[in-house]
């Protein structure tokens, strides 16, 4: 999404998809019967796919372990993708934790959200931002003034290209936004029926690899604050702040281990098939998980970054109204035990 974001997710599915795979969860409100007296938590987490720190943590149970420490166990459900069919899932009492953007978080949040934030990692600025094919006589944002370009509406990809445009001084009009979703994209864009895509790393590192495209420019380049963010269940965080607390450890100290050495989580279940990442893809991304960050609480610096993201979407009337994301944020350290 690197928690580092995982790379290469699974294909997203639809909203109703993932609320049904969700709502098959026996548990129903996140504890089952545990070993003796004791109730046993139950985390519901989107499956991790093939690649990332997540994934390893599903084959070696390794985050089973961290887990049964504080009384807890996870049930893998649905899959890994765009943030907007998660939150609804975590609103409808569905899903226990997903992770997304800060610009989707902002886009649910307008809305009556179920959930609070309670995890960060910086901004993506090198596998994220717009593409356009090799060859493309698009060579500067300028260029892109009566062209079509893919995004999905309201979350990271609409985002960059309002960015872009916004920091290179061109009417967000000039430009035709054709609204799809991710994963049916890379169709559309290698076809030629979109001169150019806005989209992130777990899109642009296949289509870097495979289908001759470049970034036009990247996250950096655009002075992007599109954070990934860990969202809970209200509910869940309310009646198991230890498992959230438990779980947030493990994200930052396997989210380091992952960007230390990137290769060791990829394919981690199969090397071939359509989940699999090529050897060219490797190289990319990697790269990009070198060059991210670890998840890490919410300091006070990224609530201010937040607050731009709300503002700007407010302004570029994504949203009706900006979003003050203060009061759906969860201080790690006053659950109790303190952080790592």
């Amino acid at each position: 999404m690197n928690p580092s974001r995982p790379l290469l997710a699974a294909t997203a599915l639809l909203a109703t998809t993932l609320l049904a795979a969700c709502g098959s969860s026996a548990d129903g409100g996140g504890t089952a019967a545990g070993k003796g007296d004791k109730a046993e938590a139950v985390l519901r987490l989107p499956d991790p796919g093939n690649n990332g720190f997540l994934a390893l943590g599903k084959k070696d149970g390794s985050l089973d372990r961290a887990l049964a420490a504080v009384h807890a166990k996870v049930a893998w459900t649905g899959s890994a993708g765009p943030f907007a069919p998660a939150a609804q899932a975590l609103s409808a009492d569905q899903l226990d934790v997903a992770q997304g953007s800060i610009t989707s978080a902002v886009a649910a949040l307008a809305q009556k959200p179920g959930f609070k934030l309670f995890a960060q990692t910086a901004p993506d600025g090198v596998g994220e931002g717009i593409l356009v094919k090799n060859g493309s006589p698009i060579k500067t944002v300028q260029d892109l003034v009566g062209h079509k370009v893919a995004v999905s509406q309201g979350g990271t990809s609409e985002y960059l290209l309002l960015k872009a445009l916004e920091k290179n001084g061109i009417p967000a009009d000039k430009v035709e936004r054709v609204y799809l979703r991710a994963d049916q994209t890379a169709g559309v864009f290698n076809s030629g029926q979109v001169d150019a895509w806005a989209t992130w790393n777990t899109f642009s590192t296949p289509s870097i690899a495979n289908s001759g495209a470049h970034f036009l420019v990247n996250g950096k380049e655009v002075g992007s604050d599109n954070y990934a963010v860990w969202a809970v269940r209200n509910g869940f965080a309310d009646k198991h702040p230890e498992v959230v607390k438990a779980f947030y450890a493990y994200l930052r100290e396997n989210g380091l281990k992952e960007k230390a050495d990137p290769a060791a989580y990829l394919n981690v279940f199969t090397d071939s098939g359509p989940t699999a990442v090529t050897p060219a893809e490797k190289d990319v991304a990697v790269e990009v998980t070198r060059q991210g960050a670890a998840a890490d609480a919410i300091g006070e610096a990224d609530i201010a970054r937040f607050g731009t993201v709300a503002a700007f979407f407010a302004e570029q009337k994504v949203t009706k109204q900006p979003v003050d994301v203060k009061p759906y944020l969860i201080d790690l350290g006053a659950l109790g035990g303190g952080t790592k």
